[in-house]
């Protein structure tokens, strides 16, 4: 792996790596729209992944996600970068062994894991804990599988590194170019506070979709015209809905306590809404609605 200064907007120096061998583990919509543009915008010179799904590896060779599929033992020993695409319960299994593998070695091993406080916990006292960047580059779709990976996806969007302090330069150089060729903002933090902030702005709203489109099956069982007075707003709402269990179960599992906090927040919201109008109080239901409102003011002032 060779590398050479250039220039660019980040918070560390970027570079330009050549020659750049990556494993990506995972090969759904994450891990698949990362070897799209890791590829096409010449950070990888050879793709290998790591697939537990036979469909999956097949579709990834196919539409040309990847260079070769291999084993994971083999795919990290001729990779310069290890990316755990996969979910949060497979990362959890995977990160303590690949770090047996990557000790003593240049290798650098980062994650797109939706949850960080269990992964620092695991990887805390390691030897080669140096060598892992505990990342999360926030983009995704309610799709899934290597049909759904598109090029793009992490163009201008926000990417968290947790616990930097912990990973060496070197890696965090690395990780940090990976994320400027694919266009994001990069934002560092802790752990604790990473697993807070996704609750709200992540988890809550998939929560959110999930219970809605739960609540609506219910009432069109009774009132089968119900679904054809629905617009755009509601298919906006429950877009979500369609997320796979096999991704979100997992997160709600590693991340419950802060999901709970979001979510009794959110309940508490939800009965205020129902206190209201219930009481016919249409001064704090426009209210609430007027504050609601100001989180477009919010969103603005962040890139």
């Amino acid at each position: 792996m060779n590398k050479t200064p250039q220039c660019g907007v980040f918070f560390c120096q970027i570079y330009i790596y050549t020659q750049m061998v990556i494993c990506i583990a995972g090969l759904g919509l994450i891990g698949g729209s990362l070897a799209k543009d890791l590829k096409q915008r010449g950070f990888a010179s050879r793709i290998i992944g790591v697939e537990s799904n036979p469909a999956h590896r097949r579709l990834a060779l196919k539409q040309g996600l990847v260079n070769e599929i291999a084993g994971l033992e083999e795919a990290v020993k001729a990779a310069d970068l290890i990316i755990l695409a996969t979910p949060v319960d497979a990362i959890r299994q995977i990160l303590p062994k690949v770090l047996d593998m990557v000790k003593g070695t240049n290798k650098v091993v980062t994650d797109t894991g939706s949850t960080k406080l269990c992964l620092a916990n695991i990887a805390r006292d390691h030897p080669g804990r140096k060598n892992y960047v505990a990342a999360h580059p926030m983009a995704g779709t309610e799709h899934s599988g290597p049909r759904a990976a598109i090029n793009g996806l992490f163009d201008n969007k926000c990417a968290i590194i947790c616990d930097g302090e912990k990973s060496d330069q070197a890696s965090l150089d690395l990780v940090n170019s990976m994320f400027g060729i694919l266009n994001m903002h990069v934002i560092l933090m802790n752990s604790s506070l990473h697993d807070i902030s996704a609750a709200y702005v992540s988890h809550i709203s998939h929560i959110a979709s999930f219970a809605l489109s739960i609540c609506v099956q219910e009432k069109e069982k009774n009132e089968h015209n119900i679904l054809s007075m629905a617009g755009g707003g509601f298919s906006s709402t429950v877009r979500l809905a369609a997320s796979k269990a096999e991704t979100w179960t997992p997160i709600f599992e590693e991340n419950a306590e802060p999901v709970l906090e979001a979510l009794d927040a959110y309940i508490g919201q939800l009965l205020s809404f129902r206190k209201h109008i219930a009481g016919g109080d249409t001064k704090n239901i426009t209210r609430m609605i007027h504050q609601a409102n100001l989180i477009q003011q919010v969103i603005n002032k962040h890139p």
